[in-house]
């Protein structure tokens, strides 16, 4: 069963859902801007027609989903700085006694 939608063309979707929903689209997506879905799991057309229907509903509803807000970004604490310093101090200190055993015969 293949289920092709015009994602483009669908006056029923808003214009940023359908940009987002060519995006989830990927590789399903022609250059006519067709979602294409295939399924061939089940061994009847119903059954097929409702998962591939099933799978456009799910991309939808993805796609209509509000996008994360931005991240907004941090700086370490003077703190954690001066931690990382010690610990990567230390941690040389360990490697540094690691040198080969000199046998004084």
């Amino acid at each position: 069963m293949e289920l092709r939608f015009d994602v483009r063309r669908s006056p029923s979707l808003p214009n940023d859902v359908a940009i987002r929903l060519m995006k989830l689209g990927g590789r399903k997506i022609t250059q006519d801007g067709v979602l294409v879905l295939v399924a061939m799991t089940h061994r009847t057309q119903e059954r097929n027609r409702a998962e591939a229907l099933e799978r456009l509903l799910g991309l939808i509803r993805e796609a209509a989903a509000p996008p994360p807000p931005p991240r907004k970004k941090t700086r370490p604490t003077l703190a954690a700085k001066k931690r990382r310093v010690e610990a990567k101090v230390h941690r040389g200190g360990v490697k540094s006694m690691r040198g080969k055993v000199r046998g004084d015969d």
